[in-house]
């Protein structure tokens, strides 16, 4: 496996660009560590797919440089980058069997046939397949053809990278479950570099040891799953991770301390506002904010009991807010107070977190 540095990449699809948004990919700087499972999440159409192929080498980038294990292979093609891609549908070859369909890209590489029947029993014990391998690929259903594709992806152990586009569109909803849980299993047990594409933050949050959210061309924060829904460093974090997401609220920074409406609230320590700063945000999420005796006045607006919680939308002169609160925790019935977590409310000028 490898450690993947993209250094300085951009890329655009048109020959002459000239404005930001001519950008697919806006300057990157990021560095995946060998043996690491990464999610790259994002909605469709900020640039996850360009950055996979760029990696890849189906795509060579603008400007900039990448690099595996600190050798620079931005000329280099996909053919000889050593790279396992699982595309979004399975690819499979259904007049082939289960066996042969894994063992495919080992003997294209002459591996001789002792280690190939090893190596295809190994990775289809790991995903519960030892049982299929004697059948024809065009009888299986959709998720056990994108068995095979994951196996095919898995079974080369001189991959630098593996990666996932978005492998589970396909799968009925009640197993994706098994098959994600499975993934982060056999990247445990082998400790390949993986890389897995998609929109979805639950796939991404449970897959990943550590998560590249993208918008609009550019990585607005790296982190693990903790650090994303505690400290999000962009606005949209805190917006597209989390059910409910972030609570937005606009501000003044009075004195170092953010003033909602005319309501100075306490964060964990007061903060400098940049001199170009153009819009002022207080974050916090949901599950960071409870009723209390003080704190900022608001109207109850409605509960949504979802079991083992409640989501209460409650509204400060016309500004809707929402916080999460178990069940046996008292709800006023008109009005009431709302308290916030000083340690997870975060303010954010333009987008960006204030550090």
């Amino acid at each position: 496996m490898a450690k993947i540095t993209l250094d300085q990449v951009r890329h655009s699809y048109l020959d002459h660009p000239e404005s930001p948004d001519d950008w697919a990919l806006k300057e990157l700087d990021v560095v995946w560590s060998d043996g690491g499972a990464y999610a790259l999440l994002g909605p469709s159409g900020c640039g996850k797919t360009t950055l996979l192929n760029v990696i890849s080498g189906l795509l060579q980038p603008s400007h900039g440089r990448v690099l595996f294990d600190d050798r620079d292979v931005t000329n280099v093609p996909s053919e000889h980058r050593e790279i396992a891609q699982v595309f979004q549908f399975p690819v499979v070859y259904d007049t082939m069997t289960v066996f042969d369909n894994r063992a495919f890209p080992l003997r294209n590489r002459g591996i001789p046939e002792a280690q190939v029947k090893s190596r295809v029993e190994e990775i289809a014990r790991m995903l519960d397949l030892e049982a299929a391998l004697g059948n024809r690929a065009s009888g299986l259903t959709a998720d056990g053809k994108q068995k095979i594709s994951l196996g095919r992806g898995l079974v080369r152990s001189d991959v630098n990278v593996i990666m996932f586009d978005e492998p589970l569109t396909v799968i009925d909803p009640h197993l994706k479950w098994q098959l994600r849980s499975k993934l982060k299993e056999l990247q445990q047990e082998v400790g390949a570099t993986m890389i897995y594409v998609t929109h979805d933050q639950t796939e991404a949050l449970t897959f990943a040891d550590k998560v590249v959210v993208m918008l609009e061309g550019q990585v607005v924060q790296i982190g693990t799953p903790e650090e994303l829904f505690d400290k999000p460093g962009h606005t949209f974090v805190g917006h597209f991770i989390g059910s409910p997401g972030m609570n937005l609220l606009p501000c003044e920074i009075i004195d170092g301390f953010p003033s909602f409406l005319g309501h100075k609230l306490d964060i964990a320590q007061a903060v400098d506002v940049p001199a170009d700063a153009t819009r002022m945000e207080i974050g916090v999420r949901p599950e960071f904010l409870h009723f209390d005796s003080k704190g900022l006045p608001v109207d109850i607006v409605r509960v949504d009991d979802v079991g083992r919680y409640r989501i209460v939308e409650v509204s400060h002169k016309s500004h809707a807010i929402k916080l999460v609160t178990p069940e046996n925790v008292p709800i006023p019935e008109d009005k009431g107070h709302l308290a916030f977590d000083l340690t997870k409310t975060h303010v954010y000028a333009d987008g960006w977190i204030i550090n």
